[in-house]
């Protein structure tokens, strides 16, 4: 018998599958919840003719020759002995990242159609995650089938494996999730038990058996609490004693430890009262607190599975007779040719061969608009080839990629910590100590006044007074803006940035590069020589051959000039001034004019543009005139840094000429033009002699001095590696609108933490009193304190924004169009 197929998609019908659609009175039976909802959304939408006037079903996409040699690669033993876990003979289980997952109808579409694969034993869809777990027989069934599989019903799977990092994280939150739980479960027992205790309940209606009863019940609920869910304040707080510190676990180990002995004492002993309840809730209430707490921290903190996810697992390997061939990217070595095509990801750092493209490099810089791209442009890998084919040749592979550099930088700022924040751990240390001080002085003062509550008070005062919200409140706020500043595309690199921006009183910006593109063009060469001189037609070429080796933005402006019969050797660069070197065993430099020819004490000339002049050992040759752009967005960007009271300033290694001609037209009305590194690093401690805050914006060797001098040094995106490795903060975005954006948000930062260090204060101070009069009981202090944490974790929260939101309200609608896989999924 043949089985019912889907009105709407074709396929075959499960037996006691519920879902229908009604048309023109007719009942039409569908498969699954996915097409029962676009089914009414057709006929709700006024398209009921759709099934009238169909000739055909829709077909199901079959995946072409290509998709499938690509996806083989997952069968090489390499790969699936990393991904697949295969736990006995002929069964396989994996993990896969499922992209384009949107509700419940989507996992179990994909449940019940991967179910279905010969092979397969069973299919979990994680729906928050996006993930799907799979158990099959491996020797029936390939692993790129399965892929396969996920494909033709319109879903993108990958396999999934957590990193070092990620697994830590994973082994931290299902451990806080397990000691939540028993905290809970626990503290409702508990709560349940002692509050009718309290209140005389069970005195008046039950005897005294079942009265102990309900006691030693609280004892055994409460108990699992102390010891299980509870325990990591006490190992904290051990750890901090033995260091001869004081931190926030210090109190609450106390609190904890002598409420839950003394109301043992109280049982075993039946004198005083009983408050397990009030030391279950406690625990809870503050683990759930530091749950959200770490939360946040994984979610703004964590790169997750950054690497694996960019970064393609194939590659189309390009031999000598230009075949091509699937391989794994991890068999790419440097040198090799490898092919993109238009949609895919780059597997590697490169530079491109042939072929001309717009690249998508929002993965890292934050900029949603494609590059156009043409044989000698570099490409990193994470970012996505748009339109054509491109060859690319092999520079870095693995973790040698600049984004597997960049997670690195992020490392190091996440693990420095700014001076505001050690502040607030000194501050925190001296506020336990007041506490303890405190409360021993309310037991003191409580057991001359009535002995059965100074116990009791005191513990209320240790709970009330936690100082967890001052603990959070500066490094919460950090990481958050961090975070929120990284996917704009400024990556902060060291720990003191945020603090030094929202300081920063004035800013100072090198031209070539930085305010400009950096695009020099050579405009102009003019002959200094005799006039029948040889070398006269070759001038470009011999200044090429000196730059040939530079990442100076100025040799770019010879690229085009090169002779491969001209070749310079024993090359010296002198930083701020030029280059010289040997070609055909004459001596020749390039740069200054009083670093190129001395003797000859020229001026440049005093038209607009950046001249260099050419000279050997006995005269001067030529000069060449190089001309660049401004950014586009240069002239907004100061003007939002001085509507933010900065003061702007102009350094530059380049002629008087060309730093007056860039100043005039940007309003920039204090400038240095002809500055060396050591006029430049001069120029900035004399800034910070008068108490000024500098930021420096850079992008070349020659700023590096200067980088370094400034408190908070700035790197363009294109900088050279020295300058990036040298500056505290990189501008991935080639936008300089974000450098305003990043004052702005550092001082909102400031703001926010003066937010959360005086919510947290003001609490402790004002639950203090109350606490030791007795007005506050145990119970209620652990509530207090939690919420405060709470309210200072959700003020930082505060910082983000929508980024991404942003980035694709500014892309027109018409750049959108349905994608493949939504018209399959319909």
């Amino acid at each position: 018998m043949n089985q019912e197929a889907c009105f709407h998609c074709g396929e075959p019908i499960p037996e006691a599958s519920p879902y229908q659609v009604n048309i023109s009175g007719e009942t039409k039976r569908l498969c699954c919840p996915g097409c029962e909802a676009v089914s009414h959304a057709i006929i709700h939408g006024g398209l009921e003719s759709y099934y009238k006037f169909r000739t055909e079903l829709p077909q199901r996409p079959e995946l072409s020759d290509d998709e499938i040699a690509e996806l083989q690669v997952y069968d090489s033993p390499e790969l699936l002995q990393e991904f697949v876990h295969q736990p006995e003979e002929g069964m396989a289980e994996t993990t896969l990242a499922i992209d384009g997952i949107t509700c419940a109808a989507c996992a179990w579409l994909i449940e019940h159609q991967i179910n279905n694969v010969e092979g397969v034993e069973y299919t979990g869809v994680n729906l928050s995650a996006q993930r799907a777990t799979l158990r099959w027989n491996i020797n029936k069934t390939p692993f790129s089938k399965l892929l396969a599989e996920f494909k033709s019903i319109g879903y993108t799977a990958l396999p999934w494996r957590a990193d070092e990092e990620q697994q830590k994280l994973q082994r931290e939150n299902k451990t806080a999730i397990r000691r939540l739980i028993v905290a809970a479960i626990g503290s409702m027992q508990a709560m349940m038990f002692g509050i009718a205790l309290e209140a005389g309940m069970l005195e008046s209606y039950m005897e005294r058996e079942f009265v102990l009863l309900f006691m030693w019940m609280s004892f055994l609920v409460t108990t699992p609490v102390v010891l299980y869910s509870a325990w990591p304040f006490f190992t904290n707080a051990l750890a901090a004693l033995s260091r001869k510190q004081l931190n926030m676990d210090v109190p609450v180990s106390l609190a904890i430890g002598l409420g839950y002995a003394a109301s043992v004492w109280a049982l075993v002993f039946e004198v005083g009262e009983l408050h397990f309840y009030a030391i279950a809730m406690f625990a809870f209430f503050l683990l759930f607190g530091r749950y959200i707490e770490m939360r946040t921290r994984h979610r703004i903190g964590s790169g997750g599975n950054a690497l694996h996810d960019l970064i393609p697992q194939a590659a189309l390997l390009l031999d000598d007779q230009d075949e091509s061939q699937y391989v794994p990217s991890r068999q790419l070595r440097p040198g090799d040719r490898i092919l993109i095509k238009p949609g895919h990801s780059f597997p590697v750092d490169g530079v491109i061969v042939s072929g001309h493209s717009s690249v998508n490099e929002a993965t890292m810089t934050g900029e949603y608009l494609p590059v156009s791209c043409h044989p000698g442009h570099q490409v990193l890998a994470g970012t996505q080839n748009i339109d054509s084919p491109l060859v690319v040749e092999v520079q870095k592979i693995g973790h040698e990629v600049r984004l597997a550099s960049i997670a690195r930088l992020s490392e190091r700022a996440q693990a420095e910590k700014p001076r505001i924040a050690t502040l607030a751990n000194i501050v925190s240390q001296y506020f336990v100590a007041a506490i303890l001080l405190i409360s021993l002085t309310v037991f003191t003062v409580w057991w001359f006044i009535d002995p059965s509550q100074a116990f009791w008070i005191t513990l209320s005062v240790l709970v009330v007074t936690c100082p967890c919200a001052l603990a959070l409140a500066t490094p919460t706020a950090l990481a958050v803006a961090n975070a929120t500043l990284g996917r704009q595309g400024v990556l902060i690199t060291r720990g003191h940035v945020l603090e030094g921006l929202a300081k920063a009183n004035h800013i100072i910006f090198d031209k070539t590069g930085t305010l400009t593109e950096g695009r020099l063009e050579l405009k102009e060469i003019r002959w200094l020589a005799a006039t029948d001189d040889p070398r006269r037609p070759q001038a470009a070429a011999l200044a090429a051959a000196l730059e040939a080796h530079s990442e100076h933005p100025i040799a770019r402006a010879f690229a085009e000039s090169q002779d491969q019969e001209i070749q310079a050797k024993d090359l010296q660069t002198l930083t701020g001034q030029g280059l010289e070197g040997k070609i055909d065993e004459q001596l020749y430099r390039i740069g200054r004019a009083d670093f190129a020819s001395p003797a000859s004490q020229l001026e440049p000339p005093l038209e607009e543009g950046q001249w260099l002049l050419l000279a050997d050992e006995t005269q001067p040759l030529c000069w060449f005139r190089l001309s660049d752009q401004l950014r586009p967005d240069a002239q907004q960007m100061l003007s939002e840094l001085k509507d933010l009271g900065m003061q702007v300033e102009l350094l530059s290694g380049d002629q008087e000429g060309s730093v007056a001609s860039i100043a005039s037209e940007l309003g920039i009305h204090n400038y240095i033009s002809s500055a060396t590194p050591e006029k430049k690093l001069e120029r900035i401690h004399q800034l910070q002699a008068e108490g000024k805050q500098v930021i420096m914006v850079g992008d070349g060797v020659n700023d590096v001095p200067v980088l370094a001098g400034a408190q908070v040094s700035i790197a363009m995106g294109d900088a050279t590696d020295l300058a990036k490795t040298t500056a505290d903060t990189l501008l991935l975005s080639s936008r300089l609108q974000r450098i305003p954006q990043a004052v702005h948000k550092a001082r909102m930062t400031r703001i926010t933490i003066a937010q959360n260090l005086s919510i947290s204060l003001g609490y402790n101070l004002m639950a203090l009193p109350a606490a030791a009069m007795g007005l506050i009981p145990p119970w209620l202090a652990a509530l207090g304190m939690t919420t405060s944490s709470l309210v200072v974790v959700f003020n930082a929260l505060r910082l983000r924004d929508k980024a991404n939101e942003q980035r694709l309200s500014e892309v027109s609608p018409e750049n959108f169009a349905p994608s493949s896989s939504q018209e399959v999924k319909a």
